[in-house]
């Protein structure tokens, strides 16, 4: 159960439409690295995390992507609000105007459309840590480019702090990646499990010798 506060995490205020930089930003609504996929990772990891502190993690950082994702729709729906005609042809923005008009729909910066195939939930905590690291590492690397083309105050301010929350998350991440690798013992934890050692498996019909550990028919 969560609690809404009705108010964005970060204030958005902008003057000037602009639906070719709306167009670039849109990506982190709806994008491969965008807020959307994180927001699922991370609440659908939580399930199979072993430790409660490691859910907890994941619980406030999937919920405050939640957030992330609302200021970004916020910023793509004032760069695109009251377009002229003349604005919508010469920014390139028709093609999503035609399909979208002006609504808010998840998409990359390229016009694919969201997909779950851009995010993963592994249910191994090692696996699922080191993914989100990668992720706001990636999503950290694509606000960078969309500061690089934004010159709007406007819209650089929010962008700037959803970019310094990509590396808060990355640290927490790492925090938590350390608590997982200390806690998990002989049995779970893949690098020092010798059940995992690449002996061969009987077959029907085959029989793995005690001795020598080869397969003989």
């Amino acid at each position: 159960m969560w609690s809404y506060e009705k108010k964005l995490q970060y204030p958005v205020n902008i003057k000037n439409t602009n639906p070719k930089l709306a167009q670039m930003v849109i990506s982190q609504y709806g994008g491969p690295d965008g807020e959307l996929g994180a927001s699922l990772r991370y609440l659908s990891q939580r399930y199979t995390m072993p430790y409660p502190e490691l859910k907890a993690i994941l619980t406030d950082i999937g919920t405050e992507e939640l957030a992330h994702l609302e200021m970004i729709g916020a910023i793509v729906h004032q760069l695109t609000r009251c377009l002229t005609e003349e604005q919508v042809m010469n920014s390139g923005f028709a093609p999503y105007y035609v399909d979208h008009t002006s609504g808010i729909y998840p998409a990359a910066a390229n016009g694919n459309p969201w997909s779950a195939s851009m995010m993963q939930s592994k249910g191994d905590p090692i696996t699922d840590l080191h993914e989100n690291l990668a992720a706001e590492q990636k999503a950290r690397t694509t606000y960078d480019n969309i500061l690089r083309y934004c010159d709007d105050p406007d819209v650089r301010e929010p962008i700037k702090f959803l970019r310094a929350r990509e590396i808060v998350h990355y640290q927490r991440f790492g925090e938590a990646l350390r608590i997982a690798t200390d806690r998990l013992n002989s049995k779970n934890f893949y690098e020092f499990n010798p059940s995992f050692d690449a002996k061969p498996r009987s077959m029907p019909g085959n029989e793995v010798c005690s001795k020598c550990g080869k397969i003989h028919k």
